[in-house]
Protein backbone atom coordinates (compact mmCIF):
# COMPACT_ATOMS: atom_id res chain seq x y z
CA UNK A 1 0.00 0.00 0.00
CA UNK A 2 1.52 3.64 -1.34
CA UNK A 3 0.32 7.15 -0.66
CA UNK A 4 0.53 9.02 -3.91
CA UNK A 5 -0.77 12.41 -4.06
CA UNK A 6 -2.96 12.30 -1.04
CA UNK A 7 -4.42 8.71 -1.92
CA UNK A 8 -4.11 5.33 -0.61
CA UNK A 9 -3.02 3.32 -3.54
CA UNK A 10 -3.56 -0.92 -2.85
CA UNK A 11 -1.22 -3.13 -4.55
CA UNK A 12 -3.30 -5.36 -6.50
CA UNK A 13 -3.73 -8.91 -5.08
CA UNK A 14 -3.45 -10.20 -8.27
CA UNK A 15 -0.50 -9.58 -10.92
CA UNK A 16 -1.63 -6.85 -13.85
CA UNK A 17 -3.08 -7.92 -16.99
CA UNK A 18 -4.76 -11.39 -15.76
CA UNK A 19 -8.34 -12.55 -17.25
CA UNK A 20 -10.39 -15.06 -15.58
CA UNK A 21 -9.20 -17.84 -17.88
CA UNK A 22 -6.06 -17.62 -17.00
CA UNK A 23 -7.22 -18.13 -13.08
CA UNK A 24 -8.08 -21.45 -14.27
CA UNK A 25 -5.42 -22.13 -16.39
CA UNK A 26 -2.58 -21.88 -14.18
CA UNK A 27 -4.39 -23.26 -11.26
CA UNK A 28 -5.11 -26.26 -12.99
CA UNK A 29 -1.96 -27.06 -14.80
CA UNK A 30 -0.35 -28.87 -12.45
CA UNK A 31 -3.30 -31.18 -12.05
CA UNK A 32 -3.69 -31.98 -15.88
CA UNK A 33 0.27 -32.22 -16.89
CA UNK A 34 2.82 -34.10 -16.11
CA UNK A 35 4.80 -33.28 -13.04
CA UNK A 36 7.71 -30.72 -13.49
CA UNK A 37 11.54 -31.64 -12.53
CA UNK A 38 10.85 -29.24 -9.62
CA UNK A 39 8.06 -31.31 -7.89
CA UNK A 40 10.18 -34.49 -8.26
CA UNK A 41 13.07 -33.16 -6.77
CA UNK A 42 10.80 -32.06 -4.05
CA UNK A 43 8.66 -35.43 -3.95
CA UNK A 44 12.09 -37.39 -3.98
CA UNK A 45 13.33 -35.64 -0.95
CA UNK A 46 10.61 -36.13 1.22
CA UNK A 47 10.51 -39.70 -0.13
CA UNK A 48 14.17 -40.50 1.58
CA UNK A 49 13.18 -38.82 4.68
CA UNK A 50 10.32 -40.59 4.95
CA UNK A 51 11.70 -44.21 3.75
CA UNK A 52 14.55 -43.55 6.22
CA UNK A 53 12.23 -42.78 9.07
CA UNK A 54 9.78 -45.89 8.32
CA UNK A 55 12.85 -47.98 8.49
CA UNK A 56 13.66 -46.60 11.98
CA UNK A 57 9.71 -47.13 13.14
CA UNK A 58 10.07 -50.96 12.52
CA UNK A 59 13.60 -51.39 13.89
CA UNK A 60 12.11 -49.64 16.88
CA UNK A 61 8.78 -51.70 16.72
CA UNK A 62 11.18 -54.51 16.93
CA UNK A 63 13.78 -53.61 19.43
CA UNK A 64 11.54 -51.90 21.72
CA UNK A 65 11.63 -47.91 23.14
CA UNK A 66 14.90 -48.61 24.28
CA UNK A 67 16.51 -47.47 21.31
CA UNK A 68 15.43 -44.01 21.89
CA UNK A 69 17.38 -41.90 24.56
CA UNK A 70 14.17 -41.65 26.90
CA UNK A 71 15.14 -42.56 30.59
CA UNK A 72 14.62 -41.82 33.98
CA UNK A 73 13.38 -38.47 34.31
CA UNK A 74 13.25 -37.55 30.74
CA UNK A 75 10.50 -39.77 30.07
CA UNK A 76 9.31 -37.26 27.56
CA UNK A 77 11.75 -36.95 24.69
CA UNK A 78 11.08 -36.14 21.31
CA UNK A 79 7.90 -37.83 20.17
CA UNK A 80 5.90 -35.43 22.44
CA UNK A 81 7.92 -32.26 21.71
CA UNK A 82 7.29 -33.34 17.82
CA UNK A 83 3.68 -34.07 18.48
CA UNK A 84 3.59 -29.87 20.41
CA UNK A 85 5.25 -28.98 17.29
CA UNK A 86 3.08 -30.04 14.49
CA UNK A 87 0.14 -29.22 16.59
CA UNK A 88 1.15 -25.28 16.64
CA UNK A 89 1.71 -25.98 12.64
CA UNK A 90 -1.62 -26.87 12.36
CA UNK A 91 -2.64 -23.80 13.74
CA UNK A 92 -1.96 -20.85 10.81
CA UNK A 93 -4.15 -22.42 8.23
CA UNK A 94 -7.44 -22.29 10.11
CA UNK A 95 -7.03 -19.31 11.72
CA UNK A 96 -6.27 -17.62 8.05
CA UNK A 97 -9.47 -19.13 6.86
CA UNK A 98 -12.29 -18.87 9.51
CA UNK A 99 -11.00 -15.79 11.35
CA UNK A 100 -9.29 -13.58 8.21
CA UNK A 101 -12.66 -14.59 6.34
CA UNK A 102 -15.05 -13.26 9.22
CA UNK A 103 -13.09 -10.34 9.00
CA UNK A 104 -13.41 -9.94 5.04
CA UNK A 105 -10.19 -9.78 4.51
CA UNK A 106 -9.27 -10.34 0.58
CA UNK A 107 -5.60 -10.64 0.76
CA UNK A 108 -6.00 -14.45 1.93
CA UNK A 109 -8.08 -15.30 -1.00
CA UNK A 110 -4.83 -17.32 -3.02
CA UNK A 111 -3.03 -18.52 0.30
CA UNK A 112 -5.93 -19.65 2.21
CA UNK A 113 -6.07 -23.23 0.23
CA UNK A 114 -2.70 -24.32 1.20
CA UNK A 115 -2.90 -23.15 4.38
CA UNK A 116 -6.08 -25.14 5.14
CA UNK A 117 -4.14 -28.15 3.86
CA UNK A 118 -1.28 -27.48 5.47
CA UNK A 119 -3.63 -27.84 8.52
CA UNK A 120 -5.12 -31.21 7.85
CA UNK A 121 -1.66 -32.76 7.11
CA UNK A 122 0.12 -31.32 10.28
CA UNK A 123 -2.81 -32.77 12.57
CA UNK A 124 -2.11 -36.03 10.73
CA UNK A 125 1.91 -35.64 11.44
CA UNK A 126 1.07 -34.95 15.09
CA UNK A 127 -1.37 -37.60 15.36
CA UNK A 128 1.21 -40.27 14.61
CA UNK A 129 3.08 -39.73 17.99
CA UNK A 130 0.96 -40.71 20.51
CA UNK A 131 0.45 -43.97 18.48
CA UNK A 132 4.09 -44.40 18.06
CA UNK A 133 5.34 -43.43 21.45
CA UNK A 134 3.01 -46.77 23.06
CA UNK A 135 6.09 -48.70 21.62
CA UNK A 136 4.03 -52.07 20.12
CA UNK A 137 0.79 -49.88 19.52
CA UNK A 138 -1.08 -52.99 18.31
CA UNK A 139 -1.35 -54.08 21.83
CA UNK A 140 -2.44 -50.53 22.64
CA UNK A 141 -6.15 -51.98 22.84
CA UNK A 142 -5.06 -53.93 25.99
CA UNK A 143 -3.41 -51.12 27.97
CA UNK A 144 -5.40 -48.23 26.68
CA UNK A 145 -8.84 -49.68 26.95
CA UNK A 146 -10.50 -49.28 29.45
CA UNK A 147 -8.28 -45.53 30.23
CA UNK A 148 -6.44 -46.74 33.29
CA UNK A 149 -6.96 -44.54 36.41
CA UNK A 150 -7.21 -44.64 39.59
CA UNK A 151 -10.99 -43.64 40.48
CA UNK A 152 -12.21 -46.67 38.59
CA UNK A 153 -13.63 -44.16 35.77
CA UNK A 154 -13.47 -44.68 32.25
CA UNK A 155 -12.51 -42.23 31.00
CA UNK A 156 -10.34 -40.20 33.04
CA UNK A 157 -12.38 -36.67 32.26
CA UNK A 158 -10.26 -34.84 34.68
CA UNK A 159 -6.88 -35.89 32.97
CA UNK A 160 -5.76 -33.34 30.04
CA UNK A 161 -4.13 -35.79 27.94
CA UNK A 162 -7.92 -36.71 27.38
CA UNK A 163 -9.10 -33.29 26.37
CA UNK A 164 -6.15 -33.13 24.31
CA UNK A 165 -8.38 -36.09 22.27
CA UNK A 166 -11.46 -34.59 22.17
CA UNK A 167 -9.81 -30.83 21.18
CA UNK A 168 -7.41 -32.38 18.78
CA UNK A 169 -9.79 -34.52 16.86
CA UNK A 170 -12.56 -31.87 17.33
CA UNK A 171 -10.16 -29.66 15.40
CA UNK A 172 -9.46 -31.74 12.62
CA UNK A 173 -12.72 -32.69 12.36
CA UNK A 174 -13.92 -29.12 11.97
CA UNK A 175 -10.69 -28.37 9.54
CA UNK A 176 -11.60 -31.30 7.40
CA UNK A 177 -15.17 -29.98 6.58
CA UNK A 178 -14.21 -26.60 6.52
CA UNK A 179 -11.78 -27.31 3.75
CA UNK A 180 -13.35 -29.66 1.31
CA UNK A 181 -16.41 -27.27 1.75
CA UNK A 182 -14.29 -24.83 0.39
CA UNK A 183 -12.75 -26.56 -2.48
CA UNK A 184 -16.43 -28.39 -3.92
CA UNK A 185 -16.47 -25.38 -6.50
CA UNK A 186 -13.10 -25.63 -7.65
CA UNK A 187 -13.52 -29.45 -7.97
CA UNK A 188 -16.66 -28.74 -9.84
CA UNK A 189 -14.01 -26.24 -12.33
CA UNK A 190 -11.42 -29.38 -12.47
CA UNK A 191 -14.60 -31.45 -13.55
CA UNK A 192 -15.53 -29.73 -16.53
CA UNK A 193 -12.34 -29.26 -18.01
CA UNK A 194 -11.74 -32.68 -17.52
CA UNK A 195 -11.37 -34.62 -20.84
CA UNK A 196 -10.46 -38.50 -19.44
CA UNK A 197 -13.53 -40.22 -19.03
CA UNK A 198 -11.76 -41.71 -15.50
CA UNK A 199 -10.57 -38.25 -14.66
CA UNK A 200 -14.53 -36.67 -14.92
CA UNK A 201 -15.81 -39.90 -13.11
CA UNK A 202 -13.70 -39.11 -10.03
CA UNK A 203 -14.12 -35.01 -9.91
CA UNK A 204 -17.41 -35.57 -10.35
CA UNK A 205 -18.16 -37.56 -7.45
CA UNK A 206 -15.74 -35.71 -5.39
CA UNK A 207 -17.69 -32.07 -6.67
CA UNK A 208 -20.84 -33.46 -4.72
CA UNK A 209 -22.92 -32.58 -8.06
CA UNK A 210 -21.99 -29.14 -7.97
CA UNK A 211 -23.67 -27.01 -11.17
CA UNK A 212 -23.44 -23.37 -9.61
CA UNK A 213 -26.48 -22.75 -9.20
CA UNK A 214 -27.88 -19.68 -7.12
CA UNK A 215 -29.30 -22.15 -4.67
CA UNK A 216 -25.88 -23.83 -4.30
CA UNK A 217 -24.37 -20.85 -3.67
CA UNK A 218 -26.82 -20.01 -1.08
CA UNK A 219 -25.95 -22.98 0.74
CA UNK A 220 -22.50 -22.85 0.74
CA UNK A 221 -22.01 -19.38 1.70
CA UNK A 222 -23.86 -20.41 4.95
CA UNK A 223 -22.91 -23.85 5.86
CA UNK A 224 -18.76 -21.62 5.31
CA UNK A 225 -19.97 -19.24 7.61
CA UNK A 226 -20.90 -21.33 10.32
CA UNK A 227 -17.69 -23.34 9.64
CA UNK A 228 -15.86 -20.43 9.88
CA UNK A 229 -17.68 -19.30 13.08
CA UNK A 230 -17.29 -23.36 14.98
CA UNK A 231 -13.57 -23.09 13.52
CA UNK A 232 -12.50 -19.93 15.17
CA UNK A 233 -12.96 -20.55 18.89
CA UNK A 234 -11.18 -24.07 18.42
CA UNK A 235 -7.98 -22.04 17.16
CA UNK A 236 -7.70 -20.88 20.23
CA UNK A 237 -8.78 -23.93 22.79
CA UNK A 238 -6.75 -26.54 20.79
CA UNK A 239 -3.39 -25.12 21.76
CA UNK A 240 -4.71 -23.77 25.30
CA UNK A 241 -5.31 -27.45 25.82
CA UNK A 242 -2.49 -28.97 24.64
CA UNK A 243 -0.48 -26.26 27.61
CA UNK A 244 -2.72 -27.75 29.60
CA UNK A 245 -0.74 -30.85 29.31
CA UNK A 246 2.07 -29.23 31.06
CA UNK A 247 0.65 -26.01 33.00
CA UNK A 248 -1.39 -28.46 35.54
CA UNK A 249 1.66 -30.49 36.19
CA UNK A 250 3.61 -29.44 39.29
CA UNK A 251 6.95 -29.40 37.97
CA UNK A 252 8.90 -26.26 37.77
CA UNK A 253 8.67 -25.06 34.55
CA UNK A 254 5.61 -26.47 33.28
CA UNK A 255 3.05 -25.25 36.21
CA UNK A 256 2.55 -21.61 35.31
CA UNK A 257 -0.70 -19.53 34.02
CA UNK A 258 1.20 -18.31 31.28
CA UNK A 259 0.78 -21.49 28.97
CA UNK A 260 -2.27 -20.93 27.37
CA UNK A 261 -2.07 -17.50 25.33
CA UNK A 262 2.29 -18.19 25.59
CA UNK A 263 1.09 -21.43 23.66
CA UNK A 264 -1.61 -20.17 21.05
CA UNK A 265 1.10 -17.21 20.36
CA UNK A 266 3.90 -19.64 19.63
CA UNK A 267 1.85 -21.88 17.35
CA UNK A 268 0.50 -18.94 15.39
CA UNK A 269 3.62 -17.54 14.83
CA UNK A 270 5.07 -20.85 13.85
CA UNK A 271 2.17 -21.61 11.30
CA UNK A 272 2.37 -18.57 9.89
CA UNK A 273 6.29 -19.32 9.25
CA UNK A 274 5.34 -22.84 8.01
CA UNK A 275 2.77 -21.06 5.74
CA UNK A 276 5.85 -18.82 4.19
CA UNK A 277 7.80 -22.03 3.64
CA UNK A 278 4.82 -23.88 1.84
CA UNK A 279 3.92 -20.85 -0.50
CA UNK A 280 7.51 -19.71 -1.31
CA UNK A 281 7.40 -23.33 -2.92
CA UNK A 282 4.61 -23.49 -4.07
CA UNK A 283 4.45 -20.42 -6.34
CA UNK A 284 8.26 -21.48 -7.25
CA UNK A 285 7.65 -25.00 -8.42
CA UNK A 286 4.11 -24.57 -9.88
CA UNK A 287 5.11 -21.02 -11.10
CA UNK A 288 1.49 -19.19 -9.46
CA UNK A 289 3.91 -15.74 -8.82
CA UNK A 290 0.70 -13.77 -10.65
CA UNK A 291 -1.53 -15.17 -8.16
CA UNK A 292 0.63 -15.94 -4.66
CA UNK A 293 2.24 -12.27 -4.71
CA UNK A 294 5.02 -10.82 -2.78
CA UNK A 295 2.13 -8.69 -1.34
CA UNK A 296 0.46 -11.65 0.21
CA UNK A 297 3.61 -12.96 1.93
CA UNK A 298 4.30 -9.32 3.25
CA UNK A 299 1.38 -9.07 5.13
CA UNK A 300 2.15 -13.16 6.18
CA UNK A 301 5.90 -11.73 7.59
CA UNK A 302 4.02 -8.76 9.27
CA UNK A 303 2.01 -11.12 11.53
CA UNK A 304 5.25 -13.46 12.14
CA UNK A 305 6.99 -10.28 13.40
CA UNK A 306 4.05 -9.72 15.33
CA UNK A 307 3.40 -12.83 16.96
CA UNK A 308 7.50 -13.30 17.49
CA UNK A 309 7.50 -10.29 19.16
CA UNK A 310 4.89 -11.46 21.92
CA UNK A 311 6.61 -15.05 21.69
CA UNK A 312 9.80 -12.91 23.27
CA UNK A 313 7.59 -11.26 25.78
CA UNK A 314 6.64 -14.47 26.94
CA UNK A 315 9.63 -15.64 27.37
CA UNK A 316 10.68 -12.44 29.17
CA UNK A 317 7.70 -12.72 31.40
CA UNK A 318 8.34 -16.81 32.39
CA UNK A 319 11.97 -15.66 34.06
CA UNK A 320 10.18 -12.11 35.67
CA UNK A 321 7.18 -14.51 37.03
CA UNK A 322 9.85 -16.79 38.21
CA UNK A 323 11.43 -14.42 40.27
CA UNK A 324 8.50 -12.41 41.30
CA UNK A 325 6.94 -16.05 42.38
CA UNK A 326 9.73 -16.55 44.89
CA UNK A 327 9.50 -20.28 44.81
CA UNK A 328 13.46 -21.41 44.70
CA UNK A 329 12.62 -24.68 42.27
CA UNK A 330 11.25 -21.93 39.60
CA UNK A 331 13.92 -19.50 39.96
CA UNK A 332 16.14 -22.27 39.38
CA UNK A 333 14.30 -24.20 36.38
CA UNK A 334 14.65 -21.06 34.96
CA UNK A 335 18.11 -19.93 35.82
CA UNK A 336 19.01 -23.89 34.27
CA UNK A 337 17.65 -23.12 31.10
CA UNK A 338 19.85 -20.38 30.10
CA UNK A 339 23.22 -21.67 31.76
CA UNK A 340 22.68 -25.33 32.58
CA UNK A 341 23.73 -27.96 30.50
CA UNK A 342 20.69 -27.80 27.76
CA UNK A 343 22.11 -23.67 27.66
CA UNK A 344 23.09 -24.53 24.09
CA UNK A 345 19.33 -25.26 22.61
CA UNK A 346 17.70 -22.35 25.22
CA UNK A 347 20.20 -19.32 23.15
CA UNK A 348 19.46 -21.53 19.79
CA UNK A 349 15.61 -20.93 20.95
CA UNK A 350 16.01 -17.42 21.83
CA UNK A 351 18.18 -16.76 18.53
CA UNK A 352 15.99 -18.50 16.08
CA UNK A 353 12.21 -16.50 17.68
CA UNK A 354 13.59 -13.26 19.19
CA UNK A 355 16.24 -12.15 17.18
CA UNK A 356 15.12 -14.01 13.34
CA UNK A 357 11.74 -11.76 12.90
CA UNK A 358 13.32 -8.87 13.93
CA UNK A 359 14.43 -8.33 10.38
CA UNK A 360 10.85 -8.07 9.13
CA UNK A 361 10.73 -4.62 10.48
CA UNK A 362 12.67 -3.22 7.02
CA UNK A 363 10.34 -3.32 4.07
CA UNK A 364 13.20 -4.58 1.63
CA UNK A 365 13.86 -7.76 3.46
CA UNK A 366 10.46 -8.30 4.32
CA UNK A 367 9.51 -8.64 0.49
CA UNK A 368 12.44 -10.59 -0.20
CA UNK A 369 11.37 -13.78 -1.36
CA UNK A 370 15.14 -15.77 -0.52
CA UNK A 371 15.68 -13.68 3.17
CA UNK A 372 11.87 -14.73 4.19
CA UNK A 373 12.40 -18.45 3.24
CA UNK A 374 15.45 -18.84 4.98
CA UNK A 375 13.92 -16.77 7.93
CA UNK A 376 10.49 -19.14 7.64
CA UNK A 377 12.88 -22.11 8.04
CA UNK A 378 14.70 -20.25 10.76
CA UNK A 379 11.99 -19.79 13.35
CA UNK A 380 10.27 -23.10 13.04
CA UNK A 381 13.39 -24.43 14.04
CA UNK A 382 13.38 -22.11 16.76
CA UNK A 383 9.59 -23.45 17.67
CA UNK A 384 10.97 -26.98 17.75
CA UNK A 385 13.45 -26.18 19.89
CA UNK A 386 11.01 -24.02 22.06
CA UNK A 387 9.23 -27.17 23.11
CA UNK A 388 12.61 -29.04 23.32
CA UNK A 389 13.45 -27.01 25.83
CA UNK A 390 10.02 -26.69 27.77
CA UNK A 391 9.78 -30.51 28.30
CA UNK A 392 13.60 -31.70 28.72
CA UNK A 393 15.03 -28.80 30.73
CA UNK A 394 12.31 -28.78 33.16
CA UNK A 395 12.22 -33.09 33.25
CA UNK A 396 16.10 -33.48 33.15
CA UNK A 397 16.80 -31.80 36.67
CA UNK A 398 13.72 -31.82 39.16
CA UNK A 399 12.99 -32.15 42.92
CA UNK A 400 15.68 -34.67 43.24
CA UNK A 401 19.13 -34.32 42.27
CA UNK A 402 19.79 -38.16 42.82
CA UNK A 403 17.53 -38.67 39.95
CA UNK A 404 19.05 -35.81 37.47
CA UNK A 405 20.33 -37.24 34.24
CA UNK A 406 20.95 -35.97 30.81
CA UNK A 407 18.63 -36.59 27.76
CA UNK A 408 20.41 -37.33 24.41
CA UNK A 409 18.31 -37.79 21.50
CA UNK A 410 19.61 -40.94 19.82
CA UNK A 411 19.31 -41.85 15.79
CA UNK A 412 16.59 -43.33 16.22
CA UNK A 413 15.27 -40.03 17.75
CA UNK A 414 16.15 -38.06 14.90
CA UNK A 415 15.20 -40.26 12.08
CA UNK A 416 11.63 -40.27 13.52
CA UNK A 417 12.01 -36.45 13.45
CA UNK A 418 13.13 -36.14 9.75
CA UNK A 419 10.31 -39.11 9.20
CA UNK A 420 7.97 -36.71 10.37
CA UNK A 421 8.63 -33.53 7.68
CA UNK A 422 8.47 -36.54 5.00
CA UNK A 423 5.35 -37.60 5.61
CA UNK A 424 4.03 -33.74 5.90
CA UNK A 425 5.67 -32.81 2.77
CA UNK A 426 4.46 -36.10 0.55
CA UNK A 427 0.88 -35.52 1.48
CA UNK A 428 1.03 -32.11 0.54
CA UNK A 429 3.00 -32.39 -2.45
CA UNK A 430 0.44 -34.91 -3.50
CA UNK A 431 -2.29 -32.59 -2.57
CA UNK A 432 -0.60 -30.30 -5.27
CA UNK A 433 -0.96 -32.43 -8.18
CA UNK A 434 -4.36 -33.39 -7.35
CA UNK A 435 -6.52 -30.64 -5.87
CA UNK A 436 -6.31 -26.69 -6.79
CA UNK A 437 -3.95 -25.39 -4.10
CA UNK A 438 -5.71 -21.74 -5.14
CA UNK A 439 -9.34 -20.94 -4.70
CA UNK A 440 -10.50 -20.19 -7.70
CA UNK A 441 -13.14 -19.01 -7.71
CA UNK A 442 -12.42 -16.39 -4.70
CA UNK A 443 -9.17 -15.17 -6.54
CA UNK A 444 -11.78 -14.02 -9.37
CA UNK A 445 -13.69 -11.91 -7.01
CA UNK A 446 -10.85 -9.57 -6.27
CA UNK A 447 -9.40 -9.45 -9.47
CA UNK A 448 -9.68 -6.30 -11.59
CA UNK A 449 -10.37 -7.28 -14.53
CA UNK A 450 -11.62 -3.66 -15.95
CA UNK A 451 -14.44 -5.73 -18.74
CA UNK A 452 -11.37 -8.04 -19.84
CA UNK A 453 -13.13 -11.51 -19.13
CA UNK A 454 -12.61 -14.84 -20.82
Amino acid sequence: MEIVNNKIIKEPLVAPGRVYADVNDRVCAPLERFPSIKWWACFLVAQVALAIGTFLVINMFKQGLGVLGINHPVAWGTFITNFVFWIGIGHAGTLISAILFLFRQKWRTAINRSAEAMTIFAVMTAGMFPILHTGRPWYAAFYLFPYPNQRQLWVNFRSPLEWDVWAVSTYFTISLLFWYIGLIPDIASVRDRAKNTIRKIVYTVLSFGWRGSAKHWNHYEMVYLILAGLSTPLVLSVHSIVSFDFAVAILPGWHTTIFPPYFVAGAVFSGFAMVVTLLCIVREVFNLKDFITVGHLENMNKIILLTGTIVGYAYIMEFFIAWYSGSMYERFAFINRATGPYAWSYWIMMTCNVITPQIFWFKNLRRSIPVMFVASLIVNIGMWFERFVIIITSLHRDYLPSSWDYYIPTLTDWGITIMSFGFFFTLFLLFCRVLPTICMFEVKMVMETKGKHH
